[in-house]
């Protein structure tokens, strides 16, 4: 049996897959750009170097192939995405018209923030959904996404690799966090977008959006609501609810109607990784999702 190694990224025994794989991941992708735009300068980075105010689903769904690639991507697929994010990174500056002073995209500061402010949101939020992690899976999970970290050029020392340090990065850098004009026009625009051209013939559906988007702003940190104040709080037991019934609905769609969602060349990079993973001896019947059951491994691994 080939080395899974050589296969994806992180192994179906791994804890991201578990995580990654949960339907959550789409609340917890845009919860992610809110709590990172409470950062000032990493909230410029975005607004003076993106379309990010025209195509914000555009954003999420190129987040959503990186997170794709360093997790169910072949090594070599990580190892490019990688080299081109970095290569953006590099190229990138930020003004900041509080000091006049230049930055690089690619600070380790501002990748750590925006890093951490991701995996975080993708398993509380899973977490809260109803993924029944341990303690212990939880701590493995973000100790597996310091490997994700490096592609974008961290130190994989340097990042959180548990809950606790995860909390503890969090208390060091609020000080330093707080409400631009541009981070409220953010969450504003994530709760009420403008539809990307492709996506123009859902437009009279849109009303339906802004209660996805107001669940995304609910799951975010007590401190952090506190902080845009941008809806009137609603019982912790409410919203926890809410997102349990989009987790349960959004788990039960069949894996290719899911993966709709993504760009064509993410879809392609997964019908890869099923590809190679069956040739490997997994069972691949259920898709990818379906690895979560270890009955789907090869003998070997699941005795």
């Amino acid at each position: 049996m080939a080395n899974i190694e050589d296969l994806v990224v992180q192994p179906p025994q791994s804890a991201t897959w578990q995580v990654h794989l949960d339907r959550s991941m789409w609340v917890g992708g845009v919860r992610g750009l809110m709590l990172q735009a409470l950062h000032p300068l990493a909230m410029r980075g975005v607004w003076q170097n993106s379309n990010f105010q025209e195509d914000p689903f555009g954003r999420l769904r190129r987040t959503a192939d990186f997170v794709g690639r360093v997790t169910f991507g072949s090594p070599e697929q990580a190892d490019e995405i990688g080299r081109r994010v970095r290569g953006i990174h590099k190229a990138l500056r930020i003004h900041d018209p509080d000091t006049g002073r230049t930055h690089r995209v690619d600070d380790p500061e501002l990748l750590l923030w925006v890093h951490c402010a991701e995996v975080s949101s993708y398993l509380e939020v899973a977490r809260r959904g109803g993924l029944g992690l341990t303690e212990r899976q939880a701590d493995r999970y973000l100790y597996e996404q310091r490997k994700s970290a490096a592609y974008v050029g961290l130190h994989p020392e340097d990042v959180p690799g548990s809950c606790a340090e995860m909390d503890a990065y969090f208390k060091q850098v609020r000080p330093s966090l707080c409400v631009t004009e541009e981070a409220a026009s953010t969450v504003r625009f994530l709760m009420w977008p403008r539809l990307p051209q492709e996506l123009r013939r859902l437009s009279a559906g849109k009303p339906a959006y802004f209660p996805f988007g107001a669940l995304c702003y609910y799951t975010l940190p007590d401190w952090a609501r506190r902080m845009y104040g941008a809806l009137p709080e609603v019982p912790r037991a409410t919203v926890t609810a809410a997102l349990r019934a989009f987790r349960l609905g959004m788990n039960s769609l069949p894996e290719p109607v899911h993966d709709h969602a993504f760009m064509p060349a993410t879809r392609e990079m997964l019908r890869a990784a099923r590809e190679r993973l069956g040739a490997a001896g997994y069972d691949v019947s259920k898709g990818l999702k379906g690895l979560t059951d270890p009955r789907r491994w090869p003998r070997a691994l699941a005795a």
